[in-house]
């Protein structure tokens, strides 16, 4: 029988039920969302099965226990009372980070010296050594003080599960992938209407979309963490991703992005390449204030420039304005645009049926929803 494990997903605040909703449809384990995360078991198969599929996580935490924090030796005695030499092997680096919120502990240097020594302690008592001189495969040690309460993972991951691999570089403002995989779920696209993204940037959306219609695993073009720990079988990575590779779809599917940017459609259409959809997608060089199709619907999926990073605020409000009236021809295409613009609906010129909280990194943006 395979031991289960415990495992926690961080997530972009306000994606955490479509994260859980992904983890159930992979048929997951004791799948529960709570702030910031959402929380799974499963075996070792299901850990490379999350990594691989998952769109909207940020990364695959393996737990590894949990201990109450009111001081630095309370962590030391129960951090150390970890079973760490089941995961770190004698030579593995385990380099510690982390953070701490409403507890006691708050210097974040000083709960990484006494971690770091407590992981110590017991890994030269369970290797029966005397030096640790972490020269193999890289065992990242995540811990999260909440409350005075401890919780210490291995981070499976490595890089974050928004690098899916295919954008090595961005336009100005990118838009975090998995918050463009998250926009294409909440506007329920199956992959049969048009999809338009008139600001496309690097392509993000349209690209999240294409990986969403064929149903291609988001992470088959990345390496992980947990590839190179030495009790995992390098198989169970290689199978997990045939088996993600077998569940794909082909099919005609029109997905367009556009931008007033040359250099923009330039990158859009290397990251469709590199991430094998480019078949399926279209960037062109286009005016997003001069919108128009002659398609009876689709959907527009769409992040314009927000005036903090890339524009001043009062041309974005300008930018907003010459788009909607661009768009007030299309009443039966739906829409969901990103931003953080606080006036974002006056200047539109049109109230949204829906408004949905979510963040792009650290900047607090609605998704406005027009059906």
């Amino acid at each position: 029988m395979e031991q289960n494990f415990n495992y926690c997903v961080p997530c972009l605040f306000g994606l955490e039920g479509l994260c859980a909703d992904e983890l159930k449809r992979l048929k997951l384990e004791n799948v529960r969302a709570e702030n910031g995360r959402v929380h799974f078991s499963g075996t070792v198969n299901d850990m490379a099965k999350a990594n691989i599929n998952l769109r909207t996580g940020e990364r695959v935490l393996l737990v590894v226990g949990e201990t109450d924090a009111n001081s630095f030796d309370e962590l030391f005695e129960g951090v150390k009372a970890m079973p760490w030499g089941r995961y770190i092997t004698k030579n593995g680096e385990f380099p510690v980070k982390g953070h701490s919120l409403d507890s006691k502990l708050q210097s974040i240097p000083d709960c990484q010296k006494i971690i770091k020594k407590a992981i110590v302690e017991k890994l030269k008592t369970e290797h029966n050594t005397d030096t640790l001189d972490e020269s193999g495969a890289k065992y990242q040690v995540q811990f999260a003080i909440m409350n005075d309460r401890a919780t210490l993972h291995l981070d499976t991951s490595g890089v974050g599960l928004h690098k899916r691999g295919y954008r090595p570089a961005g336009s100005s403002a990118p838009l975090r992938e998995t918050l463009a995989a998250a926009i294409v779920k909440l506007s329920r696209y199956r992959g049969r209407e048009s999809v338009c993204d008139p600001f496309c940037g690097s392509g993000t959306i349209a690209i999240e979309a294409a990986l969403a219609a064929t149903n291609k695993a988001p992470g088959l073009l990345r390496e992980f963490s947990a590839e190179s720990w030495e009790w995992l079988d390098r198989k169970i990575w290689d199978d997990t991703k045939e088996e993600a590779r077998s569940r794909e779809y082909q099919g005609d599917y029109d997905i367009w992005g556009g931008d007033i940017d040359p250099k923009c459609i330039e990158i859009s259409n290397e990251n469709a390449k590199r991430a094998g959809i480019a078949e399926y997608t279209r960037f062109e060089v286009a005016d997003a204030t001069k919108f128009s199709s002659d398609k009876k619907g689709g959907i527009i999926l769409t992040n314009p420039p927000y005036g903090e990073r890339v524009m001043e605020h009062h041309e974005a409000e300008g930018l907003y304005k010459d788009f909607g009236n661009a768009i007030k021809k299309l009443d039966e295409w739906k829409m969901y645009i990103l931003s953080s613009h606080t006036e974002f609906e006056r200047t539109f010129g049109k109230r949204a049926v829906k408004k949905r909280k979510l963040y792009n990194g650290m900047i607090k943006c609605d998704l406005f929803m027009y059906y």
